[in-house]
């Protein structure tokens, strides 16, 4: 289970980020940043009770891992983020790196 909850975690983290996004528009500061703090504390309370089973070190690389790749996905599809091979051979570095934590533990 407590895998489910990293994974959960990871994929909510990329809420904040977004919510800070939206803070930059015209009228959406506080919708945006109140947005950005639901997601950091969902995601904070299931990185929470991920460590209960899993160690600190490897959950925090599999948390922000998660966050990043999918943040990085996300920047590309709907905010138009610049697109090179080098971004993209990072960030399967990162998937990479998670990937290895999970089969490691």
């Amino acid at each position: 289970m407590s895998w489910i909850y990293l994974i959960l975690a990871g994929l909510v983290e990329i809420g904040w980020p977004v919510g800070l996004k939206m803070a930059q528009e015209p009228g959406g500061r506080l919708a945006g940043i109140a947005i950005a703090v639901l997601f950091l504390m969902a995601s904070g309370t299931l990185l929470w009770l991920a460590q209960k089973e899993i160690p600190i070190g490897t959950a925090y690389a599999v948390w922000t891992g998660i966050g990043a790749a999918g943040t990085f996905i996300l920047g590309i599809l709907v905010y138009g983020d610049p697109v090179s091979l080098a971004r993209y051979l990072g960030v399967a570095m990162i998937i990479g790196g998670v990937i290895t934590l999970r089969l490691a533990n």
